[in-house]
């Protein structure tokens, strides 16, 4: 597959246009989706297909080989994909996050990953399920990480843990990088949603990190990292938590985007059981779930780009985005899947008894969303007691705002 422009041209200007390339991808994508959980993973043309067409690099430092994108095209650019690969869109949206948070890091750790090779991928999990000590020169890592997306076609890992002194005791904790090969990947994402991510578990046993590789996620989180005087443009000034929420949203936008397209393409002449033959378009009741349904998904797009918009104004200023702010950022996230998910089930459950054949594209978007649904950190009503009690004026109770 040919792509307009496959890779910044630093003498012409030119980038690559992301959306268009998702959107010129997406069809192949979708002939490639029966393989793609056959595997339980991406294929590889799939994952050489997003690397042409610069998806991997979206959120890349510039100084790292990448495009360093805004969050708005980020989104549009997922979104896409995800109306034809729903797996492909979430491997690509995470591993843009990832190759965000890299550019906190120190620059050692940028080089360590990119300077040889500008097409390396970043795999993680970043909630602490690990437990580090310090030793000379960096840390040991132990643990037990599941849900790692994209391990398959991964370089490197980014996994969260904990920091404990002699006595066992918390001082610190953040995010470890680490080289895959370093690491037991576990052949185990056996799954009925998002089947083909390759989210496999990863076990680290005793591994040494020097400690360039570890970011500290309270530092980060209160705007104080490495990585952040390195780069000229602003995008590294943005909230940590808000861009790792935010970036789970443009896929469960784009299946409910293909999904509404998809009912819609097998809706014209379409007869309704059990009824003197009515033609399923014709019928009131489909004027009004639609339009329930399209609001929805529409209601989604203005506030991933809202949300996107509120980010980047803090990060332009070159200041610290406010509690509440975040809080609202995250909230705004989930609750943008969740309105995704609510127009998928309508869909759904007005596609009639077909729906249930496995390949339907309606049936395949309705369970990818309530995976998307269930990631902790896209949890709806996790996200509603978080915000209610900063909207509340009470102590946050957690620390991942």
């Amino acid at each position: 597959m040919t792509f307009a422009v496959l890779a910044a041209d630093s003498s012409t200007g030119q980038r690559p246009d992301l959306v268009g390339n998702a959107r010129a991808l997406a069809k192949t994508l979708r002939d490639r989706v029966p393989q793609a959980e056959a595997l339980r993973r991406l294929p590889d043309d799939n994952v050489q297909d997003l690397r042409l067409a610069g998806m991997f690099k979206a959120l890349q430092p510039r100084r790292c080989g990448g495009l360093e994108t805004d969050l708005h095209e980020f989104i549009d650019a997922v979104a896409a994909l995800a109306a034809g690969c729903g797996a492909s869109a979430w491997v690509t949206a995470v591993t843009g996050a990832h190759h965000w948070l890299i550019g906190l890091f120190d620059r050692q750790a940028q080089d360590d990953v990119f300077a040889a090779n500008p097409d390396a991928l970043i795999s993680a999990v970043v909630s602490s399920r690990g437990k580090a000590r310090r030793t000379h020169g960096g840390y040991i890592l132990n643990g037990f990480w599941p849900f790692c997306s994209g391990s398959t076609a991964a370089d490197w890992v980014m996994l969260g843990g904990i920091v404990q002194d002699d006595d066992g005791q918390p001082v610190d904790e953040g995010e470890f990088l680490i080289p895959i090969a370093e690491l037991e990947v576990k052949d185990d994402w056996n799954v009925a949603s998002l089947k083909a991510t390759g989210s496999n578990s990863v076990v680290a046993r005793e591994v040494f990190v020097p400690a360039h590789r570890f970011l500290s996620m309270p530092r980060a989180i209160e705007g104080s990292n490495p990585g952040m005087a390195i780069h000229e443009g602003s995008l590294y000034h943005s909230g940590v938590i808000p861009v790792l929420a935010i970036a789970l949203g443009p896929t469960a936008l784009g299946l409910a985007e293909g999904a509404l397209a998809d009912f819609k393409a097998r809706l014209p002449g379409k007869q309704v059981i059990y009824t003197r033959h009515e033609i399923q378009m014709e019928m009131p009741v489909t004027h009004v779930m639609v339009a329930d349904a399209a609001t929805r998904i529409n209601a989604a797009r203005s506030i991933l780009h809202q949300a996107a918009r509120n980010i980047e104004r803090y990060a332009e200023a070159r200041e610290l985005m406010p509690l509440d702010q975040r809080a609202q950022v995250r909230m705004d996230t989930a609750y943008a899947s969740r309105l995704c998910l609510e127009a998928v089930q309508m869909l759904y459950l007005s596609s009639g008894g077909s729906a249930v054949a496995l390949g339907n594209p309606v049936q395949r978007a309705w369970l990818d969303l309530h995976a998307i649904n269930l990631h902790g950190l896209n949890c709806l009503d996790t996200a509603r007691e978080m915000y209610g009690r900063i909207v509340l004026g009470l102590p946050q109770n957690t620390d991942l705002i």
